[in-house]
């Protein structure tokens, strides 16, 4: 075994991202405080070919120059649009089909095991650092995904569990869809 090189790992050529089919993964980030949070979320959300990404409420956009040390241009590569109303856009992202799953710690949580095809494609909700997901987006969610905590803490890094909780969602829709999955790079077209 040895350590690639980067100019060995294998990459999508950007401008081939306009024809790569995504995953059908959507974000929904709401007041997300940290801008180096959402730059990791963009970043991650690039590695697992999300759909888009939704950033919502305070949450900063790539206008922001500190979002850049830690998306590392992903920014460029994620496609993304900024919402004022959390609510309205996921009530709207329901009307066009998502399931709605938010990523919290709820009295009914359900495992991404659980997950069947009919739950894609799907928008993953991520709320605020210190305040979780919001009561009205958690009322209008069709189910609430959980990470396990085996430690002494209740909760993960939001950019942490965003990671976490993408890749478990990719792994369970190419299980489910039958895709293949091509290391460095998407599934081919």
């Amino acid at each position: 075994m040895r350590k690639l090189k980067t100019t060995e790992i294998p990459r999508i050529n950007p401008q081939a991202l306009d024809w790569i089919p995504r995953h059908p993964i959507v974000a929904l980030l709401d007041d997300i405080r940290s801008i180096y949070n959402v730059g990791a979320i963009l970043r991650t959300s690039d590695a697992a070919l999300l759909e888009k990404v939704y950033l919502t409420g305070i949450t900063g956009t790539p206008d922001h120059r500190a979002l850049h040390k830690t998306a590392l241009g992903a920014q460029d590569a994620v496609p993304w649009e900024q919402y004022r109303d959390p609510v309205a856009l996921a009530s709207r992202l329901k009307d066009e089909g998502y399931t709605l799953a938010i990523l919290e710690q709820t009295d009914t949580p359900s495992r991404f095991e659980a997950l069947t095809l009919n739950h894609f494609p799907l928008c993953l909700i991520v709320g605020n650092e210190v305040h979780g997901v919001r009561e009205k987006l958690v009322a209008l969610a069709d189910v609430a995904l959980e990470i396990p905590q085996y430690g002494t803490k209740h909760s993960l890094n939001v950019a942490v569990a965003f990671g976490i909780a993408a890749y478990k969602l990719v792994d369970r829709w190419h299980d489910l869809s039958g895709t293949p999955v091509a290391f460095g790079g998407a599934s081919p077209p």
